[in-house]
């Protein structure tokens, strides 16, 4: 089984205000990622956030494990620990990426169940993206790394290992930190 685990502690100090919440489409920033999930069939998702968020999003809908640090590594740690012991490897994705598409998503996941690589990263002309895959054989490494070291220290010292799948569109890179990229990907209504 892939899970995955949603990205989204962080304190949107460049957008002014909470952009998981901003609306997105029917629906806000998460429930936009939330709902791609869904739809490319990840039954088992984890979101970690702050508890503001969390208060705002139906539990029954996924699994949220809050932080209180808007640290990557800490939230990606947390994530990782809430996992079932089900599953073989997880997403790892991006709150404030709500233009992703199932299509990239299930390409990941494809390519994980034909080559069983343990880092899989969806790549849009040669730039990697989100989300990406790693498989449970590496998390006790991601839970090991100690202060100051961030996912780029473990993705650093395993490149020669990922496995890139091409993607034909840049929403894989995509992410909004300010008004400016919020008003520039955002849906038309």
């Amino acid at each position: 089984m892939i899970s995955a685990i949603i990205l989204a502690a962080g304190k949107s100090t460049r957008m002014g205000q909470q952009k998981m919440l901003m609306p997105w489409g029917e629906t806000t920033v998460i429930g936009s990622v939330i709902q791609t999930l869904n739809r490319a069939t990840i039954n088992n998702i984890i979101l970690v956030t702050n508890p503001t968020i969390a208060r705002q999003i139906p539990q029954h809908e996924i699994q949220i494990t809050t932080s209180d640090t808007s640290e990557m590594i800490e939230s990606l740690k947390a994530g990782l620990r809430a996992l079932p012991p089900s599953a073989e490897a997880v997403l790892i994705c991006l709150g404030d990426q709500p233009q992703v598409e199932e299509g990239s998503v299930r390409s990941v996941c494809e390519a994980f169940h034909k080559s069983r690589s343990n880092l899989i990263f969806p790549s849009y002309q040669m730039r990697r993206g989100h989300p990406w895959l790693v498989a449970r054989l590496l998390w006790d490494e991601i839970l090991a790394l100690g202060p100051g070291q961030s996912p780029r220290d473990f993705l650093n010292a395993h490149s020669s290992e990922i496995e890139y799948v091409n993607v034909n569109t840049p929403t894989v890179l995509q992410d909004i930190d300010t008004p400016e990229d919020y008003l520039k990907y955002k849906p038309p209504l």
